[in-house]
């Protein structure tokens, strides 16, 4: 599951697979969402210092590992990964989270989309979808 939401928490794009379980990652991504900002509230001014801030695992449940991803603009990435994959390293989940924000800074950039509402964009879906099969 991927989560993008802006400074407001109001997620602007979710998707998930397998689609069957969509509810309890709806529910998953925003508790994730408070822990991503009590970490944003405790780095303090560190994170202002930082151009980009990998929050890595925000904490593991018996079925789920959640990472999170903030941008400079307090732009929040939440992903959720199924805890059997075990191939999946760190380096590669922030290398995903990267492709996620470059993506997300073409779409801010395309002067046809309004700020804050949700993202419906083919390429983003595309990027998003080959980095699911690459983890499933």
């Amino acid at each position: 599951s991927v989560v993008c939401c802006p400074p407001q928490n109001y997620p602007l794009y979710i998707r998930s697979v397998p689609t069957e379980n969509e509810l309890k990652f709806h529910y998953t991504v925003h508790t994730s969402l408070d822990v991503v900002d009590e970490k944003i509230s405790a780095m303090g001014k560190a994170l202002v210092d930082q151009r980009e801030l990998y929050l890595g695992l925000l904490y593991p449940t018996e079925d789920y590992k959640v990472y999170g991803y903030v941008t400079n603009s307090k732009v929040k990435f939440v992903m959720v990964v199924d805890s059997s994959n075990t191939a999946l390293r760190d380096n590669e989940i922030r290398s995903m989270f990267r492709k996620l924000h470059n993506s997300y800074t073409d779409i801010m950039c395309n002067p046809f989309y309004n700020p804050g509402d949700r993202i419906h964009s083919r390429a983003f879906d595309n990027m998003v979808n080959s980095m699911m099969m690459q983890v499933c």
